[in-house]
């Protein structure tokens, strides 16, 4: 479903993202760890068209999408949320709901459906769908960016730092509702800072260090490493 082939990313002369490659399979759940300032997300907002891709290529259901315009990824079917945590905040939940799905202005019926199948999965929306966005807590707003991204229906989900800032309970719900999106087959690109919670829910996993992929593999395999902590932080390999 998505595939970055020695993909480099460039702030001036500063290389961000040195040549990686990787691919997420349709329906699989792939997690960039790190250490801060590792280029994770660099790589995301690459994939989503608001950063110059500088080498390489990015391939988006088959379809070469490589200096492609946000806008237009989003009408090919991908949506992204940020670690800044967007909402609007003087308009309530709902409507913050309904503005997810401006790409389907055409499909009443389907918007709201998708949108009482939202408010199941995240029933705090629910609870304060007619409350304004800006006075809901740090954990319901970062539902609330995720549930409004999944309105427009995306085949694939970047989540930059979900958990960021959150307390331990909230980010135990959270990480329970993204394992909830992944079982009904969305293909998930997640950036995440707690490498226990992002592994236990991955089905892959890739280390980046300096702007390379330090190692890959399967979640669990990555997960069981000794120098796991070590390789995060940029000190074995």
């Amino acid at each position: 479903m998505l595939e970055v082939i020695d993909l480099e990313v460039r702030y001036g002369s500063i290389a961000a993202v040195k040549g990686i490659r990787f691919s997420v399979a349709p329906g699989a759940l792939a997690t960039l760890l790190g250490a801060n300032g590792a280029g994770k997300s660099s790589t995301l907002l690459a994939i989503a068209g608001a950063l110059p891709v500088a080498k390489g290529k990015i391939l988006f259901d088959g379809v070469d999408v490589t200096g492609k315009k946000p806008e237009q990824m989003v009408q090919a079917g991908l949506a992204m949320v940020p670690e800044t945590r967007d909402v609007f905040p003087d308009l309530t939940v709902d409507e913050n709901l309904r503005l997810g799905a401006y790409t389907r202005l055409r499909d009443k019926s389907g918007v709201a459906s998708d949108r009482e199948r939202l408010f199941a999965l995240f029933p705090r929306l629910q609870e304060r769908k007619e409350q304004a966005a800006g006075t809901l807590s740090g954990g319901e707003q970062q539902m609330l960016v995720i549930a409004r991204a999944m309105m427009a229906r995306p085949k694939v989900l970047l989540l930059d730092e979900p958990s960021l800032g959150l307390a331990p309970v909230v980010v135990d719900q959270l990480f329970a509702m993204i394992a909830e999106l992944k079982a009904l087959g969305t293909t998930i690109l997640l950036v995440e800072q707690n490498a226990t919670k992002a592994l236990q829910v991955a089905d892959s996993a890739f280390v980046l260090r300096q702007g390379k992929i330090a190692t890959e593999g399967r979640a669990s395999d990555i997960a069981a490493r000794q120098d796991l902590n070590a390789l995060y932080l940029g000190g074995g390999m």
